[in-house]
């Protein structure tokens, strides 16, 4: 199997790394880097737990290699938040209101929703149901995560954090 040297920024700090070829951008954030708020379930695209964002998309990593990543930015859940702490306003409306269960799914929807918040000027319960169709929970009935998108947005996005 061979092995590619990457250059790429997680989280706003600059990384280098050896990678294999077929090594997912799932695992190079997971096991490579430590950063394991990024999940790993259906191993398909389907359920958006791996979901973090490559120049400012949202991308499912477990379809992305990590030699594809190179010359990119990955912000993963851990780099969400805004520097100088405090918490993203999708992590602060998850919590406030109860938008998890058991928190397996939830960084990938956060991921999501941080892009969702800036992405779309109108969003209705609607619309926030429909940009959330590429995640998955299995312990909610989605009716809190889809609250806390729309309180998330109400709170201004990223221009909040």
């Amino acid at each position: 199997m061979s092995e590619h040297q990457i250059r790429i920024e997680v989280n706003g700090r600059p990384r280098t790394a050896t990678v294999a070829s077929r090594r997912l951008l799932r695992d190079f954030v997971r096991d490579q880097l430590g950063l394991t708020g990024t999940k790993g379930a259906c191993e398909d695209g389907m359920c958006g737990s791996c979901s973090l964002h490559l120049d400012g998309q949202v991308v499912k990593s477990c379809l992305v290699l990590a030699v594809e990543a190179d010359g990119h930015a990955v912000t993963t859940i851990e780099g969400l938040a805004p520097e100088g702490g405090g918490l993203h306003p999708v992590q602060q409306a998850l919590i406030d209101n109860f938008g998890f269960q058991c928190g397996f799914c939830t960084p990938g929807f956060a991921m999501t929703m941080a892009a969702i918040i800036e992405e779309e000027p109108e969003l209705d319960e609607d619309a926030a149901r429909e940009a959330l169709v590429g995640n998955i929970c299995r312990c909610t009935g989605y009716v809190r995560i889809v609250a806390s998108l729309l309180d998330a947005k109400a709170r201004g996005g990223a221009d909040a954090g």
